[in-house]
């Protein structure tokens, strides 16, 4: 027979051998709440992304090696990679690719950069800075159809505001509709409008969170304010930065909502020639057009999705390169 002791006073060990009291409904329930309330607390957020997010990406994938008619009930019998062959081939894809990666430089590049350099002046003791933080995001708050308008307004061909200064000061009026680079710059300067802001926050937080004791270290030994952004200040910011690299790739590329507001003409999605059709233009215009479309446009979809990744991919292996090289 095994003879159970009563616990003893608070802060005293049980003996060896002994059986611990049994736990009462409130210590069980605080256990299981320990347990799996946080598990609780995330599976909503699992639960919308599954089924709005990954089956709609499974059920692409699985639709791009089938043929569908566009006004069918069902989808037809399996094609392989004809739909894959298909994107690959067509000129257009050729053209939104390209219009993408031209978007995508005048845009992303001048973004970070500019974003950098605002970033440090706000981190500077600047006569009402919370004021300055403050503005520099409310380009990211305005809706981005309205953005989007409001630069179409800027850029019209006959009547927008940009081509008045032009013809104020003498120069030619500039056909940003038709004309390739032109339309390029157009988009570009809405999306460095609405974006820079935001990375400008996120560079400026890790700013803030750099010890000052290495800038009255730097300028000790004699560095100026330059010699100390680039000496200092850069180094000291290289994950951030290539976060914010990272993020800006993979929204340049998927860039949709600024050109498809800048096309005045909705007969043409992306201009009569796609002189800047982008690739997520080019999805929704094959979804909308073709004898497969709905095949066509997970394909095309899938194939983004791959040359997003390989971009992003390039651009961390470049940036981590670089950031070895500056340890060193």
């Amino acid at each position: 027979m095994t003879t159970v002791h009563a616990p003893g006073p608070p802060g005293t060990r049980e003996r060896p051998g002994t059986t611990p009291p049994p736990l009462t409904w409130r210590q069980k329930l605080s256990r299981w709440d320990t347990r799996f309330s946080p598990v609780l607390y995330v599976v909503p957020f699992f639960a919308v992304f599954g089924l709005v997010g990954v089956y709609p990406m499974v059920y692409s994938a699985y639709l791009s090696f089938f043929s569908w008619p566009r006004f069918g009930p069902e989808h037809g019998p399996w094609v392989g990679l004809a739909n894959y062959v298909h994107v690959i081939g067509d000129p257009v894809f050729h053209k939104a690719f390209w219009n993408t990666v031209g978007i995508f430089l005048l845009s992303s590049v001048p973004q970070v950069v500019i974003a950098t350099v605002i970033a440090a002046m706000l981190d500077t003791p600047l006569r009402g800075r919370t004021w300055w933080r403050m503005s520099v995001l409310l380009p990211f708050v305005v809706a981005p159809a309205a953005t989007a308008l409001i630069f179409g307004s800027l850029f019209a061909d006959q009547s927008g505001l940009v081509n008045e200064a032009l013809r104020a000061v003498g120069l030619p009026a500039v056909s940003w509709h038709s004309d390739r680079l032109a339309s390029w710059t157009a988009i570009a300067s809405m999306v460095n409008y609405r974006w820079t802001g935001y990375n400008t926050l996120i560079i400026l937080a890790a700013l803030q969170a750099i010890p000052r004791q290495l800038y009255e270290a730097a300028a000790i030994d004699g560095a100026r304010p330059l010699q100390q952004f680039f000496h200092v200040t850069l180094p000291s910011i290289r994950p951030t930065m290539l976060f914010v690299i990272i993020t800006s790739t993979i929204g340049g590329m998927q860039i949709f909502t600024e050109p498809r507001l800048f096309d005045t003409n909705l007969q043409f999605q992306g201009g009569a020639d796609y002189q800047y059709q982008t690739l997520t233009m080019y999805v929704f215009n094959t979804s909308n057009s073709g004898t497969d479309p709905y095949p066509r446009a997970a394909a095309a979809t899938w194939i983004i999705v791959v040359i997003i990744v390989g971009i992003a991919a390039l651009n961390y292996l470049i940036t981590r390169r670089l950031q070895g090289r500056g340890e060193r």
